[in-house]
């Protein structure tokens, strides 16, 4: 049966591996954890780690186009009223 290692200890292994204070074998012993599992994890760390920094613009991004989506929608209502009121005084008048 194979062990579930959760995904904070494998950034923390990851981490230790790239300072290079350590060697591979020192912080498998350290943590119970296979040489090669390190090797995979601080190579997929490496290549992964821009994508922390670009999900937070990811999200500012969507939610920017949320709030434009949102006022057009209210600019699209307002004229629509806008023309209605128009037509109603041109009744009245």
């Amino acid at each position: 049966m194979r062990k579930k290692i959760e995904a904070s200890l494998k950034a923390k292994v990851a981490l230790e591996a790239i300072k290079g204070e350590k060697t591979l074998a020192q912080i498998s012993s350290q943590y119970g954890v296979h040489v090669n599992l390190i090797g995979r994890w601080k190579q997929e760390l490496l290549k992964n780690c821009a994508e922390i920094f670009n999900k937070h613009k990811d999200r500012e991004k969507a939610e920017q186009k949320e709030k434009i989506s949102q006022l057009y929608k209210s600019i699209g209502e307002l004229k629509y009223e806008n023309d209605w009121l128009k037509k109603k005084l041109e009744l009245l008048g």
